[in-house]
């Protein structure tokens, strides 16, 4: 009775880590779609736009990491 006990454990088991694998798969995948979204309408941006937003062309990638982290951690 213990052995079918703890094979019925066991098998609960991977699908539980395949579910946490494709969840945080899917959860990097949405990141990293918002982090391109940002370089690419931030870049297409002239310098003067830029600099009236108070952003520097170089400031680019790291404000995109940020807004991705911040959508990823709602």
């Amino acid at each position: 009775m213990a052995a079918a006990t703890h094979q019925t454990a066991l098998k609960g088991a991977p699908a539980t880590g395949l579910a946490s694998l494709i969840e945080a798969a899917k959860t990097r995948f949405a990141r990293y779609r918002v982090y391109r979204r940002t370089v690419n309408e931030l870049s297409g941006l002239s310098n003067r736009e830029l600099a009236d937003l108070g952003l520097h062309r170089s400031m680019i990638r790291r404000l995109a990491m940020q807004a991705a982290e911040e959508y990823t951690a709602q």
